[in-house]
Parts: C-alpha cells; sequence; structure tokens
C-alpha cells in the first residue's frame, strides 16, 4: 500500500508509471542491470530501457559501463528531491512573474462562485497578502489556523484587522470579538469564512456544500459583509461598557444577546 501512494506522488512529480517503477526497484536492490529491473519492476525489458533512458537524462539516476553489462543505482532520494525543489520552485516564481505581468484585475462587480477547501483559503490568503488599508474577517478555528499567518501579516503592515472568531481559538492582533458558540451554530456561522479587503472585495463561503464560496467586487455586497463583521465589533465593545444597572434595563430578548456575549472569551 505504501509502495502504490509512492507511484501516485511519483506520477504527481512528473514520472511516468514505467519511470517510477524502475526508480522504486533500483532503490530497493542496486548496482542493477536492465535485465535485472525488468524483472524486478515487472515491466518489459525494452520498456525498462526507454525509462532509464529518461531517468538518466533528468540526472534521477547513475550509469557505469562494465564489461558485460551497464549498471544502474538511484541519485541518493534526499539530493534527488533537493535538486527537483529547487527546480520547482524556480519555475513557480518565473511562472508567478509572467503570469502577474498578463493578468489585469477588474472590478465587474460579478458573484463568482468556485468550490474546494483549498483554493478558497489560497484566495482568502492572497486577499489578505494584497490588504492594504483594512481586512474585516469572520473566522472558524480551521481558517484561523491557515490564515493566521496572513493575518497577522497584515496587521504588522499597518493593515486595520477587525475579526470575528466563531470557534474556540484566539487571536492577539487586531480588534477580536468571540462570537457565542451556540450562536454560531444557531446562525451557521461554525463553519462561515468572511474576508472583506479595504472595502472593495468580499469572499463569503460555507463548508456546505463542497466549501462553496462566492467571490465579488459588487459595491453592495461588499458593504454587507463589512457591516455585518462592523457591527459584531461594535456589539462587543459596547458589552463591554455596559453595566449591570443598565443591563437589567434592556428588553429580555436584548437583554438574552448582550449577556450571550459576555459569555464568551
Amino acid at each position: 500500500m505504501a509502495e502504490l501512494h509512492l507511484l501516485d506522488d511519483l506520477d504527481a512529480i512528473g514520472f511516468t508509471e514505467y519511470e517510477a517503477k524502475v526508480f522504486l526497484a533500483l532503490l530497493k536492490d542496486h548496482p542493477a542491470t536492465g535485465y535485472q529491473l525488468s524483472k524486478a519492476a515487472g515491466i518489459p525489458r525494452s520498456m525498462v530501457y526507454e525509462a532509464l533512458g529518461r531517468l538518466d537524462a533528468r540526472g534521477v539516476v547513475l550509469k557505469t559501463e562494465e564489461a558485460k553489462a551497464t549498471l544502474y543505482r538511484p541519485m541518493p532520494p534526499s539530493a534527488m528531491l533537493d535538486r527537483l525543489t529547487l527546480e520547482h520552485e524556480r519555475r513557480m516564481q518565473s511562472l508567478r512573474a509572467g503570469l502577474e505581468s498578463l493578468y489585469t484585475r477588474r472590478d465587474e462587480g460579478y458573484l463568482w462562485t468556485f468550490a474546494g477547501e483549498s483554493p478558497v483559503l489560497s484566495y482568502a490568503a492572497n486577499m489578505l497578502d494584497n490588504a492594504e488599508q483594512e481586512a474585516m474577517l469572520v473566522l472558524a478555528d480551521n481558517h484561523l489556523d491557515a490564515l493566521r499567518a496572513q493575518v497577522t501579516n497584515a496587521y504588522q503592515r499597518g493593515v486595520a484587522v477587525g475579526v470575528l472568531l466563531t470557534g474556540s481559538g484566539t487571536l492577539d492582533v487586531g480588534q477580536v470579538a468571540y462570537h457565542p458558540p451556540t450562536e454560531s451554530k444557531l446562525h451557521k456561522l461554525s463553519d462561515s469564512l468572511v474576508v472583506v479587503i479595504d472595502e472593495q472585495e468580499v469572499l463569503i463561503s460555507s463548508a456546505e456544500p463542497d466549501c462553496t464560496a462566492t467571490v465579488t467586487t459588487n459595491g453592495n455586497m461588499v458593504q454587507i459583509g463589512r457591516q455585518f463583521v462592523w457591527m459584531e465589533l461594535f456589539a462587543h465593545r459596547i458589552f463591554s461598557q455596559i453595566g449591570p444597572d443598565l443591563l437589567a434595563r434592556l428588553d429580555p430578548a436584548d437583554r438574552d444577546v448582550f449577556e450571550a456575549v459576555g459569555r464568551t472569551h
């Protein structure tokens, strides 16, 4: 089972099926001839030599010519992976510069949707990385863990940060309010992610279904998202200044809301 995972991972970084099988066989027993590798990997001899040729060209295997046969041994895995990592990072940097030079950001005001936790968190992180003035957020615990570094970096750059936390996590930068867990579940905020940047763009995401997110620069939607976070922060600030006498004079329903706020962190 572990070897199947290794084959999948090697495939993900550009190995063909035969290249991956030959390389794994060589790791287990080397030096080896092409004939020996054909038997060990369970693939035709003609395909072994083609795979070895490609692996040799990529610097993944080493070879030596003996009188009766050519012997192969693998490049040490750590050395191979370090080199591939550097090559990947250089390629990503080159792609980033090239693609960004072609990309023109437009404020169309449409509602765009996409799905998947990884793409959603990547988009949210990019929004925070590009924030210049203000970042208003609603974060569940898993979102807080994933975006904590970006939120902290934005705050350290001078961005005004306001965060409503709906789980049990804590944050020590910006203005932070803690939404009552029971209220979070009741209002379906427990798995919600809201990111409003510079009063220009808003991302709203929910875990159901399939972590679907909506992104827009529509001014009305942006202000609704920002106002929601702002009002939650405002309510928590006000509660911290309300004494028991004034609290007792409130309508019972309103008093319940304020007392729920008081039961948070």
